[in-house]
């Protein structure tokens, strides 16, 4: 019966010996290492400054083509709101929800993307890597341009003949811009949020 009992424990410190010396190792022997061209390619974030944004414009009329074209409305209404997805333009009599914080999705029509962004280059950088669903990545820096300028404009944040490109978009005065806040800064080991275990 002691027997067992020590080759049980004999056994069991040999895996786990083996198994840390295993997860120790520099590398699996699975992938490599991407190439600078690749990580060019995924690095597509667009700042608040909109530096990275590339040479392209487009106008609220082109925009509204570009959202019939491309079958938007399928997901986000006809107009930008009343669809399944998150609503992009607020339906008339919407009030809208300044200065409010927005920890789930916001998908409500007080609380739509145009309204509740600080800077539109986040809406351009959003239509960019995310639509549309199931092509992302499709639409050229030209339609990204007049998707982003119909949103804007049927927010009534810009007039409809306005040109958005990466000298002018990154200027347009968002109407929550001074009502957002940045997250607290966060020290490794604290609670990500206050209470919260």
């Amino acid at each position: 019966m002691v027997w067992r009992k020590v080759a049980i424990v004999a056994v069991t410190a040999v895996f786990e010996l083996c198994q840390s010396a295993w997860t120790q190792t520099p590398t699996y022997g699975v992938g490599r290492a991407p190439t600078p061209e690749e990580i060019r390619a995924w690095d597509i974030a667009i700042s608040p400054t909109g530096k990275e944004l590339p040479q392209g414009h487009g106008s609220a009329k082109e925009g509204a083509a570009v959202f019939v074209s491309k079958g938007c409305g399928g997901c986000h209404g006809a107009s930008g709101s009343g669809g399944p997805a998150p609503t992009l333009v607020p339906s008339k009599g919407a009030q809208p929800a300044m200065a409010m914080t927005c920890l789930a999705p916001c998908v409500n029509d007080s609380n739509a993307m145009a309204i509740h962004s600080p800077f539109a280059t986040t809406i351009w950088d959003y239509i960019n890597r995310g639509m549309p669903l199931g092509k992302e990545g499709s639409l050229t820096p030209n339609e990204v341009y007049a998707l982003t300028a119909y949103i804007l404009y049927k927010s009534n944040v810009v007039k409809e003949d306005d040109v958005l490109d990466a000298e002018s978009l990154p200027k347009v005065k968002m109407p929550n811009r001074e009502g957002f806040a940045l997250p607290p800064t966060w020290k490794h080991g604290a609670p990500r949020l206050q209470g919260y275990p």
